[in-house]
Protein backbone atom coordinates (compact mmCIF):
# COMPACT_ATOMS: atom_id res chain seq x y z
CA UNK A 1 0.00 0.00 0.00
CA UNK A 2 2.68 2.49 0.82
CA UNK A 3 4.61 1.47 -2.29
CA UNK A 4 1.44 2.66 -4.48
CA UNK A 5 1.46 5.97 -1.95
CA UNK A 6 4.37 6.78 -2.68
CA UNK A 7 4.19 5.81 -6.86
CA UNK A 8 1.01 8.20 -6.50
CA UNK A 9 2.83 11.05 -5.19
CA UNK A 10 5.64 10.43 -7.30
CA UNK A 11 3.18 10.65 -10.52
CA UNK A 12 1.57 13.85 -8.68
CA UNK A 13 4.07 15.57 -7.97
CA UNK A 14 5.89 15.20 -11.93
CA UNK A 15 2.58 15.98 -13.50
CA UNK A 16 2.20 18.90 -11.36
CA UNK A 17 5.58 20.24 -12.58
CA UNK A 18 4.89 19.41 -16.30
CA UNK A 19 2.00 21.57 -15.61
CA UNK A 20 3.73 24.37 -14.12
CA UNK A 21 6.66 24.32 -16.54
CA UNK A 22 8.02 28.05 -17.23
CA UNK A 23 6.75 29.02 -20.59
CA UNK A 24 9.73 29.56 -22.85
CA UNK A 25 10.01 33.83 -23.47
CA UNK A 26 11.32 34.75 -27.11
CA UNK A 27 12.83 38.16 -28.21
CA UNK A 28 10.51 40.50 -29.83
CA UNK A 29 12.00 43.37 -32.19
CA UNK A 30 9.43 46.12 -33.67
CA UNK A 31 10.21 48.01 -36.91
CA UNK A 32 8.61 49.98 -39.56
CA UNK A 33 9.37 49.97 -43.29
CA UNK A 34 10.13 52.74 -45.38
CA UNK A 35 8.11 55.49 -46.29
CA UNK A 36 6.40 54.36 -42.51
CA UNK A 37 3.01 54.86 -43.75
CA UNK A 38 2.34 50.83 -43.62
CA UNK A 39 2.53 51.05 -40.10
CA UNK A 40 4.22 47.83 -37.51
CA UNK A 41 6.38 45.27 -38.37
CA UNK A 42 7.49 42.72 -36.02
CA UNK A 43 10.26 40.03 -35.84
CA UNK A 44 11.55 37.53 -32.93
CA UNK A 45 14.35 35.59 -31.65
CA UNK A 46 15.30 33.11 -29.59
CA UNK A 47 19.11 34.13 -28.87
CA UNK A 48 18.73 37.66 -29.58
CA UNK A 49 21.16 37.90 -32.37
CA UNK A 50 19.22 36.33 -35.07
CA UNK A 51 15.76 37.47 -36.06
CA UNK A 52 12.89 36.01 -38.17
CA UNK A 53 10.51 38.12 -39.76
CA UNK A 54 6.77 38.31 -38.37
CA UNK A 55 6.19 41.00 -41.57
CA UNK A 56 3.88 43.76 -41.06
CA UNK A 57 1.39 45.58 -41.24
CA UNK A 58 0.01 44.79 -37.56
CA UNK A 59 -1.17 48.55 -37.39
CA UNK A 60 -1.80 50.95 -39.65
CA UNK A 61 -0.87 54.32 -38.45
CA UNK A 62 -3.90 56.47 -38.17
CA UNK A 63 -2.94 59.75 -35.98
CA UNK A 64 -0.86 62.35 -36.71
CA UNK A 65 -0.59 64.90 -39.87
CA UNK A 66 1.10 62.56 -41.83
CA UNK A 67 -0.17 59.33 -40.22
CA UNK A 68 3.02 57.89 -39.99
CA UNK A 69 4.72 55.01 -37.92
CA UNK A 70 8.57 55.37 -37.25
CA UNK A 71 10.87 54.20 -34.47
CA UNK A 72 7.47 52.08 -33.03
CA UNK A 73 8.82 51.80 -29.14
CA UNK A 74 6.82 48.67 -26.86
CA UNK A 75 7.02 47.98 -23.45
CA UNK A 76 5.03 45.17 -21.71
CA UNK A 77 3.49 46.48 -18.43
CA UNK A 78 3.26 44.53 -15.03
CA UNK A 79 -0.37 43.58 -16.06
CA UNK A 80 0.93 41.63 -19.39
CA UNK A 81 -0.40 44.80 -21.23
CA UNK A 82 1.58 46.30 -24.48
CA UNK A 83 2.22 49.90 -24.57
CA UNK A 84 3.15 51.47 -27.81
CA UNK A 85 4.06 54.98 -28.65
CA UNK A 86 5.80 55.99 -32.30
CA UNK A 87 6.54 58.76 -34.18
CA UNK A 88 3.54 60.07 -36.09
CA UNK A 89 4.74 62.79 -38.18
CA UNK A 90 8.38 64.64 -39.73
CA UNK A 91 6.91 67.90 -38.37
CA UNK A 92 3.59 69.56 -37.37
CA UNK A 93 2.61 66.99 -34.27
CA UNK A 94 2.79 68.53 -30.65
CA UNK A 95 2.48 64.80 -29.92
CA UNK A 96 3.13 61.15 -31.08
CA UNK A 97 1.19 58.18 -31.72
CA UNK A 98 0.14 55.68 -29.02
CA UNK A 99 -1.88 52.36 -28.77
CA UNK A 100 -2.05 48.78 -26.64
CA UNK A 101 -2.97 45.20 -26.93
CA UNK A 102 -2.82 42.25 -24.79
CA UNK A 103 -1.43 39.56 -27.58
CA UNK A 104 0.08 42.14 -29.95
CA UNK A 105 -2.27 41.43 -32.53
CA UNK A 106 -5.83 42.87 -31.59
CA UNK A 107 -4.70 46.39 -30.55
CA UNK A 108 -6.51 49.65 -29.28
CA UNK A 109 -8.02 52.56 -30.79
CA UNK A 110 -5.18 54.64 -31.60
CA UNK A 111 -4.55 58.01 -29.74
CA UNK A 112 -2.47 61.07 -30.63
CA UNK A 113 -0.86 62.05 -26.93
CA UNK A 114 0.38 65.89 -26.87
CA UNK A 115 3.53 66.03 -25.50
CA UNK A 116 4.72 69.31 -26.28
CA UNK A 117 2.62 72.77 -25.20
CA UNK A 118 5.29 75.44 -27.17
CA UNK A 119 2.88 75.46 -30.61
CA UNK A 120 6.28 77.06 -32.37
CA UNK A 121 7.85 73.00 -31.13
CA UNK A 122 9.02 71.93 -34.62
CA UNK A 123 8.69 68.09 -34.08
CA UNK A 124 8.30 65.43 -31.80
CA UNK A 125 10.52 62.48 -32.67
CA UNK A 126 11.15 58.83 -31.69
CA UNK A 127 9.26 58.81 -28.35
CA UNK A 128 10.91 56.08 -26.28
CA UNK A 129 8.71 54.02 -23.45
CA UNK A 130 10.66 52.50 -20.42
CA UNK A 131 8.91 51.08 -17.26
CA UNK A 132 10.38 52.20 -14.17
CA UNK A 133 9.83 49.55 -12.14
CA UNK A 134 11.19 51.27 -8.89
CA UNK A 135 8.61 54.09 -9.15
CA UNK A 136 5.70 51.81 -10.79
CA UNK A 137 5.66 54.64 -13.62
CA UNK A 138 6.23 54.78 -17.48
CA UNK A 139 9.03 57.41 -18.58
CA UNK A 140 8.27 58.36 -22.15
CA UNK A 141 11.02 60.48 -23.60
CA UNK A 142 11.46 61.73 -27.19
CA UNK A 143 13.81 64.77 -29.09
CA UNK A 144 12.08 68.19 -30.15
CA UNK A 145 13.50 71.42 -31.13
CA UNK A 146 11.99 74.80 -30.00
CA UNK A 147 13.57 77.47 -32.33
CA UNK A 148 15.86 79.82 -30.50
CA UNK A 149 15.40 78.09 -27.09
CA UNK A 150 19.31 76.69 -27.13
CA UNK A 151 22.53 77.92 -28.12
CA UNK A 152 22.53 77.29 -32.13
CA UNK A 153 25.79 75.53 -32.29
CA UNK A 154 26.12 74.65 -35.55
CA UNK A 155 22.72 73.20 -36.21
CA UNK A 156 20.26 75.10 -37.82
CA UNK A 157 17.61 76.38 -35.75
CA UNK A 158 15.07 74.15 -36.84
CA UNK A 159 17.06 71.15 -36.32
CA UNK A 160 18.69 71.71 -32.35
CA UNK A 161 17.37 69.00 -30.70
CA UNK A 162 16.96 68.29 -27.04
CA UNK A 163 15.10 65.54 -25.31
CA UNK A 164 11.89 66.52 -23.28
CA UNK A 165 9.97 63.46 -21.05
CA UNK A 166 6.82 62.85 -19.29
CA UNK A 167 5.51 60.34 -16.79
CA UNK A 168 2.50 58.05 -16.52
CA UNK A 169 1.34 55.08 -14.52
CA UNK A 170 -2.35 54.54 -17.30
CA UNK A 171 -1.88 56.26 -20.07
CA UNK A 172 -4.65 57.98 -19.41
CA UNK A 173 -2.91 60.87 -17.46
CA UNK A 174 0.45 62.28 -17.58
CA UNK A 175 2.93 64.32 -15.74
CA UNK A 176 3.49 67.80 -17.42
CA UNK A 177 6.45 67.66 -19.84
CA UNK A 178 9.94 68.85 -19.17
CA UNK A 179 13.11 69.16 -20.34
CA UNK A 180 14.99 64.98 -19.69
CA UNK A 181 18.21 65.98 -21.31
CA UNK A 182 20.66 69.00 -22.77
CA UNK A 183 24.21 68.09 -23.27
CA UNK A 184 24.90 71.23 -25.00
CA UNK A 185 24.33 69.71 -28.61
CA UNK A 186 21.59 68.48 -30.49
CA UNK A 187 20.51 65.11 -29.23
CA UNK A 188 17.81 62.17 -30.67
CA UNK A 189 17.34 58.92 -29.91
CA UNK A 190 17.76 58.36 -26.61
CA UNK A 191 17.04 55.21 -24.91
CA UNK A 192 17.59 53.89 -21.39
CA UNK A 193 18.58 50.33 -19.85
CA UNK A 194 19.00 49.49 -16.23
CA UNK A 195 21.58 47.58 -14.91
CA UNK A 196 20.71 47.59 -11.50
CA UNK A 197 18.89 49.26 -8.84
CA UNK A 198 20.09 52.72 -9.29
CA UNK A 199 22.48 51.97 -12.19
CA UNK A 200 20.44 53.46 -15.38
CA UNK A 201 22.64 54.15 -18.48
CA UNK A 202 21.51 56.36 -21.54
CA UNK A 203 22.05 55.53 -25.10
CA UNK A 204 21.92 58.80 -27.39
CA UNK A 205 22.88 59.94 -30.24
CA UNK A 206 25.16 63.56 -30.74
CA UNK A 207 22.99 64.90 -34.27
CA UNK A 208 25.37 67.29 -34.60
CA UNK A 209 27.22 67.44 -38.25
CA UNK A 210 29.33 65.86 -39.32
CA UNK A 211 29.38 63.32 -35.98
CA UNK A 212 25.69 61.61 -35.82
CA UNK A 213 27.22 58.88 -33.73
CA UNK A 214 26.34 56.83 -30.55
CA UNK A 215 27.24 57.64 -26.71
CA UNK A 216 26.82 56.03 -23.35
CA UNK A 217 26.34 57.91 -20.39
CA UNK A 218 24.74 57.57 -16.34
CA UNK A 219 22.73 58.19 -13.72
CA UNK A 220 21.46 56.89 -10.76
CA UNK A 221 17.99 57.17 -12.00
CA UNK A 222 15.90 56.97 -15.02
CA UNK A 223 15.20 60.71 -15.15
CA UNK A 224 18.96 61.16 -14.57
CA UNK A 225 20.84 63.87 -14.70
CA UNK A 226 23.16 61.68 -16.58
CA UNK A 227 27.16 62.68 -16.36
CA UNK A 228 30.16 60.46 -17.69
CA UNK A 229 29.55 61.09 -21.16
CA UNK A 230 31.52 58.17 -23.23
CA UNK A 231 33.58 58.34 -26.30
CA UNK A 232 31.63 57.08 -29.12
CA UNK A 233 31.36 53.76 -29.75
CA UNK A 234 29.79 53.78 -33.67
CA UNK A 235 30.64 54.93 -37.05
CA UNK A 236 29.42 58.52 -38.28
CA UNK A 237 25.55 58.53 -39.83
CA UNK A 238 24.15 56.09 -36.95
CA UNK A 239 21.02 56.14 -34.96
CA UNK A 240 18.21 54.30 -33.45
CA UNK A 241 19.75 52.70 -30.82
CA UNK A 242 18.44 49.57 -29.33
CA UNK A 243 19.87 47.79 -26.29
CA UNK A 244 18.77 44.40 -24.82
CA UNK A 245 20.84 41.95 -22.14
CA UNK A 246 21.82 38.75 -23.49
CA UNK A 247 23.88 36.38 -21.37
CA UNK A 248 26.31 38.60 -19.31
CA UNK A 249 26.55 40.83 -22.20
CA UNK A 250 24.62 44.03 -23.66
CA UNK A 251 23.36 44.11 -27.29
CA UNK A 252 22.81 47.71 -28.39
CA UNK A 253 21.95 47.47 -32.23
CA UNK A 254 21.45 50.52 -34.54
CA UNK A 255 20.78 51.59 -37.78
CA UNK A 256 24.28 52.42 -39.67
CA UNK A 257 22.05 54.13 -42.60
CA UNK A 258 25.23 56.15 -43.62
CA UNK A 259 25.94 52.21 -44.83
CA UNK A 260 22.23 51.04 -45.57
CA UNK A 261 22.64 48.35 -43.04
CA UNK A 262 21.87 47.24 -39.28
CA UNK A 263 24.68 46.97 -36.78
CA UNK A 264 25.92 46.03 -33.32
CA UNK A 265 27.81 46.69 -30.89
CA UNK A 266 28.34 44.64 -27.19
CA UNK A 267 29.30 45.38 -24.06
CA UNK A 268 29.13 44.50 -20.54
CA UNK A 269 30.25 48.37 -18.98
CA UNK A 270 29.40 50.13 -21.72
CA UNK A 271 32.53 51.63 -21.50
CA UNK A 272 34.51 49.42 -23.86
CA UNK A 273 32.23 48.06 -27.00
CA UNK A 274 33.45 45.27 -28.91
CA UNK A 275 31.24 45.21 -32.95
CA UNK A 276 29.42 42.33 -33.15
CA UNK A 277 27.80 43.20 -36.48
CA UNK A 278 29.01 39.90 -38.19
CA UNK A 279 27.21 37.99 -35.27
CA UNK A 280 23.46 39.26 -36.06
CA UNK A 281 21.11 38.75 -38.58
CA UNK A 282 18.07 40.81 -39.67
CA UNK A 283 14.80 41.13 -41.66
CA UNK A 284 15.89 42.64 -44.72
CA UNK A 285 14.72 46.63 -44.56
CA UNK A 286 14.72 46.62 -40.75
CA UNK A 287 14.40 49.97 -39.24
CA UNK A 288 14.70 51.72 -36.00
CA UNK A 289 12.43 50.08 -32.97
CA UNK A 290 12.98 48.53 -29.69
CA UNK A 291 13.55 44.88 -28.16
CA UNK A 292 11.30 43.57 -25.85
CA UNK A 293 10.21 40.32 -24.91
CA UNK A 294 7.08 38.02 -24.94
CA UNK A 295 5.76 34.38 -23.97
CA UNK A 296 6.02 31.40 -26.63
CA UNK A 297 2.39 30.96 -26.76
CA UNK A 298 2.18 34.64 -27.65
CA UNK A 299 4.81 34.24 -30.16
CA UNK A 300 3.19 30.96 -31.92
CA UNK A 301 0.00 32.75 -32.12
CA UNK A 302 1.43 35.39 -33.78
CA UNK A 303 3.29 33.53 -36.66
CA UNK A 304 -0.33 31.67 -36.79
CA UNK A 305 -1.70 34.70 -37.89
CA UNK A 306 0.81 36.00 -40.29
CA UNK A 307 0.62 32.96 -42.09
CA UNK A 308 -3.07 33.56 -42.42
CA UNK A 309 -2.41 36.85 -43.71
CA UNK A 310 -0.13 35.97 -45.60
CA UNK A 311 2.31 38.10 -43.99
CA UNK A 312 5.38 35.91 -43.74
CA UNK A 313 5.58 32.60 -45.79
CA UNK A 314 5.93 29.39 -44.40
CA UNK A 315 9.69 28.55 -44.55
CA UNK A 316 10.52 32.14 -42.96
CA UNK A 317 9.63 29.90 -39.55
CA UNK A 318 11.05 27.36 -39.90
Amino acid sequence: MKVRLIIFSLLAVTLFSCGNKEEKTYYMFSSFREPATEGLYMAYSDDGYHWKDLGGSWLKPNVGKQKLMRDPSVVQGPDGTYHMVWTSSWRGDLGFGYASSKDLINWSEQKLIYAMTDTSTVNVWAPELFYDDENEQYVIIWASTIPFKFPKGIEDEKNNHRMYYMTTKDFKTFSESKLYYDPGFSVIDCVIAKRAPKDYVLILKDNTRPNRYLQAAFSDSPLGPWKDMTEPFSGLLTEGPTVVKVGEDYLIYYDFYGEKRYAAAKTRDFKTFTDASSEISLPEGHKHGTIFTAKESVVKKMIETAKEKGLIKEEQTN
